[in-house]
């Protein structure tokens, strides 16, 4: 099981937030308000309108697509301020007294940016902005001499979807960092099981392998029978290819194996060494070595050979050395695979 980045952290999965149907919510708010606000939209005012649309519309996105538990200090100013300007944004247009409460929407719009405000981690911001609408809504009314608690009275009402959030994110968030801990933790035992697996899988493929190999031999040895002279060469062989598949078991791939026991066979001392640089490298760069490897392999006819691959982080990635009793040739690789001149 794997996750994203920051996926076990985020109160958007334990909510659905990141579904198609939280989608399908946020795109049924955005579309209902352009309807109320192109219904309730008096004379003049449709710019005004429109402004405030997209203010709480952004908003609305913003709260299921701004990742992080808690919000992000950006996002959460946006969404503070977003409640206040929209309303004063419809203040300026909006009649007095109004035909009804449908059009003073951003009301509701705010309410319910800020309800899910407290479930992202942000309740006393979402407070901030409603209590800034609630002021905005009294400033109003007592501007247009509708009195101080006429404001009140038509916006207190959206306290108790806000007073319902703020008790629902006090139970939810606690257990949501219950399930966050239990959900690492599942992550890290079924990882540690994988990686169980695989060694046990791993060593099964060894065995077998290792069997393959090695029985018919060890059988005849147990013969009464002595060995022949090829199967005294047999089982340096075989003795020399295991070695290699534990000291150089990136070089320890089919051609290079054949390629080994067919110079060892011509009476070439081969010795494969490997310190893992090629652990990290490129596809590109490992095959360019081996191919290399392959090569000196196949045009060796006497002395020894040595191929190793160097320690990671070093300037050279490999060398191969093949010592004749005429002459002894070093060649290194760079980084990238390419052979630098060689030395003699």
């Amino acid at each position: 099981m794997t996750y994203r980045d920051n996926d076990v952290h985020d109160v958007r999965e334990l909510l659905g937030l990141r579904t198609i149907a939280a989608k399908t919510v946020v795109t049924a708010f955005v579309a209902t308000f352009a309807l109320v606000a192109w219904s309730t939209n008096p004379p003049g005012g449709g710019w005004f309108e429109f402004a405030a649309w997209i203010v709480v519309s952004i908003g609305a996105v913003g709260l299921i697509g701004v990742p992080g538990d808690p919000l992000a200090a950006p996002a959460t100013a946006y969404l503070t301020l977003s409640g206040p300007i929209a309303v004063n944004l419809i203040f300026v247009v909006v009649p007095v007294p109004i035909d009804g409460l449908l059009q003073l929407w951003p009301l509701a719009a705010s309410t319910a940016i800020y309800t899910y405000m407290c479930v992202r981690g942000r309740t006393v911001w979402a407070w901030i902005g409603m209590a800034a609408v609630l002021a905005s809504c009294i400033l109003w009314a007592e501007r247009t001499g509708q009195s101080a608690a006429y404001g009140l009275s038509m916006s207190a009402i959206n306290l108790a979807p806000l007073l319902m959030a703020t008790f629902f994110a006090w139970t939810i968030r606690p257990a949501a960092r219950e399930i966050f801990a239990l959900r690492r933790q599942a992550t890290l035992r079924i990882a540690a099981e994988a990686a169980d697996t695989a060694v046990l899988d791993e060593r099964d493929a060894q065995l077998t392998r290792l069997d393959d190999l090695a029985r018919p031999l060890l059988e005849r040895i147990t013969d009464a029978d002595p060995l022949t002279g090829q199967e005294r060469l047999d089982c340096q062989l075989l003795e020399a290819h295991l070695r290699d598949t534990l000291r150089a078991p990136t070089l320890a791939v089919p051609h290079i194996a054949a390629e080994a026991r067919a110079a060892r066979t011509r009476g070439v001392e081969v010795i494969l060494l490997d310190d893992h640089a090629l652990d990290t490298a490129s596809e590109e760069v490992r095959d360019r070595v081996i191919a290399a490897a392959a090569d000196a392999l196949i045009t060796a006819h006497s002395g020894s050979l040595t191929i190793r691959i160097l320690p990671p982080d070093r300037d050279v990635l490999a060398t191969i050395l093949h010592s004749t009793r005429e002459v002894i040739v070093r060649v290194e690789y760079d980084p990238d695979g390419q052979p630098l001149a060689p030395r003699i």
